[in-house]
């Protein structure tokens, strides 16, 4: 991988143009804030090869999945204007991964893949590092080297965005951020990329992700059918029954990861709705009252944070109640009646029908985000005649007929057995994405090729 990664001059940029969009105390005199979308910066970050991609591929063991690239891969990066839950100007960036090349794949007007990236509490966090960023270069290797371009958004509150928190798990924010940063992408490709977007439009995430590409979905086709047209969809392991998740973890079953989701969501809901609390020691435990409510994202490592003591000291990450856990006993008594749990259900992705295609996946024994979100997802379709695959890695029958189900199946079992003791750790962030992504991306080329 060739990196020309050097954005050191960004936030200056940034500055001059948003102090050029007003903020100052006369209305009178300020500018109107730029459009949503608008480009602020495009550039060619670097650039990988095909041999690069492939040797990625085959030290991680997933190049059976991947398939060799066709594609070599520039990488791109655009920073755009938004706007934040309270209607804002607000700035976001994103990866942007293109094809390039002489096969055919990688030439001419390519299907766009807008991706959405699961959580992290990492501040710095950019789909334009493929070095160093995993699920970067996964999204890299399974769509962009196989002749889909990728726009990947780092979600506000990430990378250089201006806003100092993340609207986490706000579905109609979440999807205004993806929507605009495909706007920027587009922008910057027809001005600079011999290789552009064409019509087909296909949406996809994991984990946090999966809950923010169902959402895109709904909203692109509630609300921007005249601009863009979803060809298909493929949300993965994703929290879209947050009101059940909500209930099942409050009454004592807590998933893996929890003490980190938790502080971000009731930190994107206070922001967006002002009622959950009135001071942060109504919800948290001393002494993470005093740093819950800003820690992330952050700059810091999670093992620093514990280090710190501002996170239970708890390798599982589901020390939510109890002597030591981050969570008030009269929060948690209160719950069910609770301005949080109506955020949940306001951010619940049940009760509307998608237009395009949609196939889900993941695996039912996910300690991190729980199986039941997708069969509940694909029964609530059901119930309105949408009857949408649901891919479950642990089942066969739910599967691809024929090699490509067997090969996915047998693999996946495989790299269970391989993780050993450490499976149920490496499930959801690990062992699950690269067999979910070359499921999906199956499904999207079967999908295109019945509709060229």
């Amino acid at each position: 991988m060739k990196s020309q990664f050097t954005l050191g001059g960004l936030t200056l940029v940034a500055a001059a143009l948003l102090s050029a969009c007003g903020g100052g105390s006369n209305p009178s005199t300020d500018d109107a804030p730029p459009a949503r979308g608008t480009l602020l910066l495009g550039t060619k970050a670097g650039a990988a090869t095909k041999a690069q991609i492939d040797a990625g591929t085959t030290a991680k063991g997933v190049i059976a999945l991947a398939g060799a690239a066709k594609c070599d891969v520039d990488v791109r990066y655009v920073y755009y204007m938004t706007r934040d839950p309270q209607g804002n100007p607000a700035t976001a960036s994103a990866g942007v991964l293109v094809p390039s090349g002489t096969d055919a794949a990688c030439t001419g007007n390519r299907p766009v893949l807008l991706y959405a990236h699961g959580t992290t509490t990492d501040k710095a966090f950019n789909m334009a590092d493929v070095v160093n960023n995993a699920e970067a270069s996964l999204v890299m290797a399974f769509y962009a080297a196989q002749g889909f371009i990728v726009v990947a958004p780092n979600y506000m509150g990430y990378d250089r965005s201006g806003l100092q928190y993340t609207p986490y798990l706000n579905a109609e924010s979440s999807a205004i951020d993806m929507i605009d940063g495909l706007r920027a992408a587009k922008a910057h490709l027809n001005a600079e990329s011999p290789v552009k977007a064409s019509a087909k439009l296909l949406i996809a995430g994991y984990s946090q992700g999966g809950h923010v590409a169902m959402a895109t979905q709904k909203v692109i086709e509630r609300d921007y059918a005249s601009e863009f047209t979803v060809t298909a969809a493929g949300p993965m392991s994703g929290p879209y029954n947050l009101v059940k998740l909500g209930d099942v973890v409050t009454s004592g079953t807590i998933n893996a990861g929890a003490t980190l989701f938790v502080p971000l969501m009731l930190t994107s809901y206070q922001k967006a709705y002002g009622n959950l609390y009135n001071s942060p020691s109504d919800v948290y435990q001393a002494p993470f009252d005093k740093t819950a409510e800003t820690l992330f994202p952050s700059t810091e490592s999670v093992s620093q944070l514990i280090a710190e003591g501002k996170l239970p000291a708890d390798p599982t990450f589901t020390k939510l109640f109890g002597t030591g856990g981050l969570l008030t006993d009269s929060f948690r008594a209160g719950y069910a009646t609770s301005n949080y749990r109506k955020a949940l259900q306001a951010n619940t992705l049940l009760g509307w029908t998608p237009k395009a295609p949609v196939a889900m996946c993941g695996g039912a024994n996910d300690p991190t985000v729980f199986f039941f979100n997708t069969t509940d997802a694909q029964a609530d379709f059901a119930t309105r005649g949408k009857l949408f695959p649901a891919f479950n890695l642990e089942s066969r029958a739910t599967l691809p007929a024929g090699a490509t189900g067997d090969v996915v199946y047998g693999g996946f079992q495989q790299a269970k057995a391989a993780a050993g003791a450490g499976a149920t750790a490496a499930y959801h962030g690990t062992l699950v994405p690269p067999f979910c992504n070359a499921l999906v991306r199956g499904y999207f080329q079967t999908v295109l090729a019945a509709n060229p």
